[in-house]
């Protein structure tokens, strides 16, 4: 959607009546002013970043039509921003380079260069390549936590086959969740943001990076409706050096079983608000456990944040370093309590257990009361191993790698590095999924 964005009159008058004296006090303007060309600008501030927006291409593998060959073809284009010009590191989606071969980065001096994948998280959509090239230019990287709503925003990249393009909008909202329940604690911008912008940098007004532009919500068309979320740099940063070290995302974790509060829950347990994460069961002698919580207690505040669901603890948690105590509120029947978590990390592929649920590669499963025996999926993070393999919500897992499940411990199945063959049932009919 092609979108044209108008002073209003009562704007108008008074930037023209500031003129005169913005041009007379131009270093003490609180707008930016260019008193030379008599007009408001941010391209003092924008200028510098520019450089660091290169265009990411991915490259996969196909089969030739009659002879075998291998040949690359590109599989998707999207945009990165350098923050490191001296190890030559470029930020990016991971959904750009998903199931990449090859890649290459385009500079804005013409450049073209080609790119190592350093390692890529799904689950807050980041994504780390190195670059060799000389005369790299890096952006300034800003605390997203210093953000306010209504905070004017830039976001750069090379959206629709273009070339390298700024758009500009406000700070619509801030700590945005709910469009899964993955790591999300999304900057929400009006930006114009298209296909091809994805890992490209969003600005401020000085031109320092505040977060990573990942998606957007669209009436249909899948074009710019006004509505896209950024990784903030709080975030982004912790990923990055994660990958950096590691080649992977080690996450922290309390021993708490989530769920995102919904209106049903929200009637169930006799509250007034839908917003919050629903503790549905601790595993024994876990943080969350020490720290006072129980089942049915629902989180509305972590480490002085608003929580709007199970994705905004995971969030915060899974970013916290290791042994670190997070403040938490939370309610239980109607009165509020607080208290302090500490922060563990959790093992690769373990499995949290509770006394009625536990959450294996990233599903969240109960014993299920129906007529089939099973563990019933009572959700599945986004990002995650389940969310990979296509198992769903709703779903009824009756056996594992061929041997039937009945009980809570047959879950630990699930627990080993590797694939597993899991016999689902879903709406009556048997369904064969690999996780």
């Amino acid at each position: 959607m092609r979108r044209t964005v108008r002073l209003s009159l009562g704007m108008a008058l008074t930037l023209g009546a500031a003129l005169p004296a913005a041009a007379a006090h131009a270093q003490s303007a609180p707008a930016p002013y260019d008193a030379q060309r008599g007009v408001f600008t941010f391209a003092a501030g924008l200028e510098k970043s520019l450089p660091a927006v290169v265009q990411v291409t991915t490259l996969g593998q196909s089969e030739g039509p009659s002879s075998g060959s291998r040949d690359p073809k590109i599989i998707a284009t999207g945009s990165g921003v350098i923050i490191d010009a001296r190890q030559g590191i470029v930020v990016t989606n991971q959904h750009v380079v998903e199931n990449g071969t090859k890649f290459t980065v385009d500079m804005l001096d013409g450049r073209l260069v080609d790119a190592t994948l350093i390692g890529a998280d799904k689950s807050t959509d980041i994504a780390v390549l190195r670059i060799d090239a000389p005369n790299l230019m890096q952006v300034e990287i800003v605390d997203s936590d210093t953000l306010r709503t209504g905070d004017v925003a830039f976001a750069v990249g090379y959206p629709l086959g273009l070339d390298q393009t700024v758009t500009m909008g406000v700070i619509s909202g801030l700590n945005r969740s709910g469009l899964g329940d993955a790591v999300e604690d999304y900057i929400q911008t009006d930006a114009a943001v298209n296909s091809g912008n994805s890992g490209g940098p969003l600005l401020d007004s000085r031109g320092r990076l505040i977060g990573i532009n990942t998606s957007i919500l669209s009436g249909g068309g899948g074009g710019n409706d006004g509505i896209a979320f950024a990784v903030p740099t709080r975030i982004m940063m912790v990923v990055v050096g994660q990958l950096r070290a590691f080649g992977e995302v080690r996450r922290g974790e309390i021993g708490a079983v989530l769920g995102s509060l919904t209106a049903e829950r929200a009637r169930e347990l006799g509250l007034g608000i839908v917003r919050g994460a629903v503790v549905l069961d601790v595993a024994p002698g876990s943080p969350a456990e020490q720290a006072g919580l129980r089942a049915g207690d629902v989180i509305t505040r972590i480490h002085s944040r608003p929580v709007a669901n199970a994705g905004s603890v995971l969030a915060t948690v899974g970013v916290a370093a290791p042994d670190a105590r997070l403040s938490v509120v939370w309610l239980r029947d109607g009165v509020e309590m607080s208290g302090q978590v500490q922060v563990r990390m959790s093992a690769p592929g373990a499995i949290v257990v509770g006394a009625d649920r536990v959450v294996a590669r990233g599903a969240t499963l109960a014993v299920a009361s129906g007529d089939v025996a099973g563990l019933l999926v009572e959700s599945v993070e986004s990002g995650s191993a389940a969310a990979a393999g296509a198992l769903r919500a709703g779903d009824v897992i009756v056996a594992v790698d061929g041997t039937p499940v009945a009980d809570l411990s047959s879950a630990s199945r699930l627990e080993a590095d590797g694939t597993h063959a899991l016999t689902v049932r879903r709406g009556g009919e048997d369904v064969q999924i690999t996780i």
